[in-house]
Formats: C-alpha cells, structure tokens, sequence
C-alpha cells in the first residue's frame, strides 16, 4: 500500500499543479515510484484521444510510473466551470467512491500517490459530495498550498480548520507567489508560520516566463513531511 499526500489549494488559482508536479519530481529523486492524479478537471481540451487537461497531463508526464489517462483524470469536462455544473452539463455525476475505488487500484502500483484536487477544500463534486468529502475517503495526509495574494491570511486558516475538521492531518504547506504584487509577503509567510500548525515546505517568488520543473523542486523540502 502506498503513501500518498492530497495536494489541496486556497483557492483557484493557488498553483496546485506546479507544486503537485514538484514534489513528484522531488519523491522520484529520492528512488520512488511516483503517480500523480486529478481525478476531476474543467477546462479540457478535445484531443484525438478524447478529452484532456492541461494539469493532469503535466501530472503524468512528472510521474515514473505509467498509467492510462482515464485513470489519472476521470472525471473530465470541456466547460471550465465548477465541475458539478460541468457534468449536470455532460449529463453525468462525479462519484466519490468511483473516484477512490480508482485511486486503490492505483495504489498497489506506485510508492507514492500526489492526488491534486480542484478549486479549493469545499468545492462541490455534485449535490451531496464536496472535495472534502474526497479528501476523507482516501484518508491521505493533506499539503495545503497558499496562493499569497490579498486574502490569503483568511483562506489558508479557514482551510486548514476545515481540513483539521475533517479529521484529517494537515502534513505541510507551501508559500506560492501568484501576484508580483502583493504587498509584505513575507510578514504574511510569517504570520502563516505562526499559525498553521504544520511545516512549510517552500516558498515560491513569482517567475516571469515558464520555469523548470527542476527549479521548483529544489525549492522545496519534502524531509519535513511524515
């Protein structure tokens, strides 16, 4: 049985994906066997293979263990809208215990298990399920990134409540600069520190241009999760 993280986000937007795919990269250095998956994703794009997102595509090809599409992202939907309006659109329901029974059968394959989830803790999956709700049934330890951005001191702690709420463990956090300018960055990483208890495990500065996956591994430090 594998160990695994869920990599949840402040919000839209937080970084989720580039973080997920770095500690991919960060886990595979250390000799593991790594899959990524985002079980739900809005926002696809029709392919000749069918329909495909961006971040679940970056989290396969971050992975060292192979895995069909299908089994990385599940749940996909060309609309990029909240995922249960997207699939009342398509005419389906996003089931937890679908998505989870996937993720067992993943599990027996691969040393670790990155699980990104989509939008923020709360985000409905349909009219009785949230993300949450997901995050509780696969019962892996939680990384909580934080898009620094104005708001974002209210967000991480409401997050980590919920998340600590949910009786799950908040295993660490990651400081991800999404808006060059936000003002006393890090008094807010600071004042992150002070309250989040857990570990962060990078802080993220704002890049201009894409950047290399490798660089942003090195940024964090995967020896403080247990």
């Amino acid at each position: 049985m594998s160990q695994g993280y869920f990599v949840t986000g402040t919000d839209t937007g937080a970084g989720k994906t580039v973080i997920s795919v770095a500690l991919l990269q960060a886990f595979a250095r250390k000799g593991k066997r790594v899959a990524g998956l985002k079980p739900v994703a809005s926002g696809c794009e029709l392919t000749r293979e069918g329909l495909r997102n961006a971040d679940a595509l970056a989290l396969q090809a971050a992975a060292n263990v192979a895995l069909p599409y299908d089994s990385i992202n599940p749940y996909a939907f060309a609309p990029a809208i909240a995922p249960h309006l997207a699939a009342a659109q398509n005419n389906q329901s996003i089931e937890v215990r679908n998505i989870k029974r996937i993720v067992d059968n993943v599990r027996e394959q691969a040393d670790i298990l990155v699980i990104e989830g989509v939008g923020g803790w709360q985000v409905p999956l349909n009219d009785h399920e949230t993300m949450a709700d997901l995050a509780t049934a696969l019962a892996l330890p939680v990384i909580l990134v934080v898009g620094l951005r104005l708001g974002c001191l209210n967000h991480a702690l409401l997050s980590a409540l919920a998340i600590n709420a949910a009786g799950l463990r908040l295993a660490g956090w990651v400081a991800n600069s999404v808006d060059p300018d936000f003002e006393e960055p890090e008094q807010n990483i600071a004042t992150l520190n002070h309250w989040l208890k857990a570990p962060c495990l990078g802080q993220i500065p704002c890049f201009s241009g894409q950047v290399p996956a490798a660089q942003l591994t090195d940024l964090l430090d995967i020896s403080q999760l247990q």
